[in-house]
């Protein structure tokens, strides 16, 4: 008799069948490849391949075991996945957005908590301080973040404040010498690792700056949350600021109130928006594979009408989003991008994928459940990034705001 690893594991009986793919393996119904220039197949390509030796052996362990690999972060910045928008000469990759989209979909196809530690250092860290800091900020800070020799995280949301920044508690007070910061920040990712936050605190006229935070310096810790059931191979903590003194060089001299750290999320849920299509097409493809593979009442379940009409919507689910994503990748290139467009694609991406990962799970029967298969991995880590950087229904009203003119959340 058969063991049940041998009829149902795709590793062990791997369908040749991906249905429609380019030829990079990709889920591409509509054939996007021929949108894409020969650098954005190559980039893709080395990113898929550097998730598929460093990051998919091992991932299914690591959300067991709720272990963040922190010798990722290096090999982050050696295959050049951390501000690949950056200019080079600070170490970034000079790339386009669609190249920055494509690597945080091949990574996110691996897991989303180890995109979200890549977003994290090339869009609310490096960004802001490419964007918004001094000449001697960008020269100290960024060549070490994009090597991944430091790891960076950004500090806004607080305790008591989540989808409301501007009533953000902590408070930065200018000293003479120095300024003095103190309160806390919350559901911060690569905090516990961190060498460097930038964080975002009101001054003594209400209006919010933003600093760069360095481990070591007296009254700055970085507590660890724990008990996640979701982005368990991604670290996430606090960061709380005790009589703080920072340096006058450490303030961003370039920008003032929030403007600044809504900028950073544009960019961070830019990079959302083609990540969760990572992971709706990893959970796409196995569901596919299996309902192949799996017999029941002597036939693949893949010829049943039901199985067909979830795997038919998946992939319609997957192409709308991804057609959305490179449109606005094109308009992000050219400067048009606005952040309710951003908005909508990123709540867009994330339902589709947490739906269709629910749906895989179902064509997997209770193998879904099991750490065989990356279904429900995903499905738990989708359930975090469906409210952060912009809680599902808060994306809903900025579209509601932009097509009325009304802001229905204040």
């Amino acid at each position: 008799m058969s063991s049940q690893s041998d009829v149902l594991s795709p590793k062990a009986k791997a369908s040749q069948h991906h249905g429609s793919t380019n030829a990079a393996g990709f889920t591409d119904y509509f054939d996007l490849d021929g949108l894409l220039t020969e650098e954005h197949k190559l980039i893709r390509q080395s990113i898929r391949d550097f998730v598929k030796r460093e990051i998919s052996p091992s991932i299914e362990k690591w959300a067991q075991d709720a272990h963040f690999p922190s010798e990722i972060v290096r090999k982050f910045g050696d295959v050049g996945a951390f501000g690949p928008t950056i200019p080079v000469e600070y170490g970034g990759g000079g790339l386009d957005y669609i190249s920055y989209g494509l690597i945080m979909q091949e990574i996110e196809r691996g897991d989303s908590g180890m995109r979200s530690t890549a977003s994290v250092q090339g869009s609310l860290v490096m960004f802001p301080i490419y964007q918004y800091g001094s000449e001697e900020q960008r020269r100290k800070y960024l060549p070490k973040l994009a090597s991944g020799e430091w790891l960076g995280c950004f500090g806004l949301t607080e305790p008591d404040h989540g989808s409301n920044p501007a009533g953000m508690v902590t408070k930065l007070e200018d000293k003479g010498d120095y300024y003095l910061l103190n309160g806390a920040k919350l559901w911060i990712s690569n905090s516990p690792e961190c060498q460097i936050a930038v964080v975002w605190a009101k001054n003594e006229q209400g209006r919010v700056k933003g600093v760069i935070v360095e481990r070591g310096m007296e009254g700055f810790t970085t507590p660890e949350i724990h008990n996640k059931w979701s982005l368990r191979a991604s670290c996430t903590g606090e960061l709380v600021f005790d009589n703080v003194r920072i340096p006058k060089e450490n303030v961003l001299p370039n920008i003032e109130g929030l403007k600044g750290p809504l900028s950073c999320l544009d960019s961070a849920r830019f990079g959302i928006a083609w990540g969760a299509i990572g992971a709706a097409i990893d959970c796409y493809e196995s569901a596919l594979k299996y309902s192949l593979q799996r017999e029941q009442f002597g036939k693949p379940i893949a010829s049943f009408q039901l199985q067909q009409k979830k795997l038919a919507e998946m992939i319609t689910e997957i192409t709308k989003a991804q057609l959305m994503a490179w449109r606005l990748g094109v308009l992000k290139n050219e400067g048009k991008a606005t952040s309710a467009q951003i908005s909508m694609a990123k709540r867009n991406s994330v339902d589709m994928a947490l739906q269709v990962a629910r749906e895989a799970r179902q064509i997997h029967g209770g193998m879904g459940i099991t750490g065989e298969y990356p279904i429900m991995r995903h499905m738990m880590n989708l359930e975090s990034v469906i409210t952060y950087e912009g809680t599902h229904d808060v994306h809903l009203l900025i579209t509601g705001a932009d097509i009325t003119g009304i802001q229905a959340f204040k």
